[in-house]
Parts: C-alpha cells; sequence; structure tokens
C-alpha cells in the first residue's frame, strides 16, 4: 500500500472509498493543518511553475487560491479581510501587473 502523508481535499477519501480500495487517514490538528497548508502550496507553486500552458496554469492557481482559502480560519481571517490587504499594499506599491524588473539601485 502506498504511503502519502499528506494534505489532501476534502473529498478524496470519498473517491478513494468509491474506488474499493482500503485507506487510513487523520484530522490535523490546528498546527499541523497549517505546516501542511504551507508544504503543500510549496508543492502547488513548483506544479504552477511547471506549466506551459494555459489550462494548467489555471488548474494549479486554483489549486492555490483553495489553499489560500483553508489557511485563513487557522489565522480567524476571512477573504474579504486578505482582499482589503492586498489593495491597500497595492495602493500603496503597486501591483506585479506591468511585469517591471528590477535591475539595481545605486547606493548613496
Amino acid at each position: 500500500m502506498p504511503v502519502y502523508n499528506k494534505l489532501v481535499r476534502d473529498l478524496i477519501p470519498q473517491v478513494i472509498e468509491k474506488s474499493g480500495s482500503k485507506f487510513s487517514t487523520r484530522i490535523l490538528d490546528k498546527s499541523e493543518h497549517l505546516t501542511e497548508i504551507k508544504n503543500k502550496l510549496y508543492e502547488e507553486v513548483k506544479e504552477f511553475e511547471a506549466t506551459d500552458n494555459r489550462k494548467d496554469a489555471l488548474e494549479e492557481l486554483a489549486d492555490i487560491l483553495e489553499l489560500i482559502h483553508a489557511a485563513l480560519p487557522i489565522h480567524e481571517a476571512t477573504y474579504e479581510e486578505l482582499e482589503q490587504i492586498r489593495l491597500a499594499k497595492k495602493e500603496k506599491r503597486g501591483g506585479f501587473k506591468e511585469g517591471i524588473y528590477l535591475i539595481e539601485v545605486e547606493d548613496e
């Protein structure tokens, strides 16, 4: 039996059960859950980095967004609060839309 030891989506146990396979799971405590969200986020970012087409890129971005949604309650935050912070940072420092790549800054 393969050992995965990783965070999976909430409906994966039902999918495995329907396939007739046996499995074991456990519910993570709050700190473990956050650690595993971070691990999974890293995994999904690497998968996004490896994409070379629109469909795959959007699939990976959706996974990243789902992990962000999962992390928010752990920090007792809402998506709306996160969006307010994002917009405030964008207002103050801009976004990343223009693709500006900083080469160097001369010290005074």
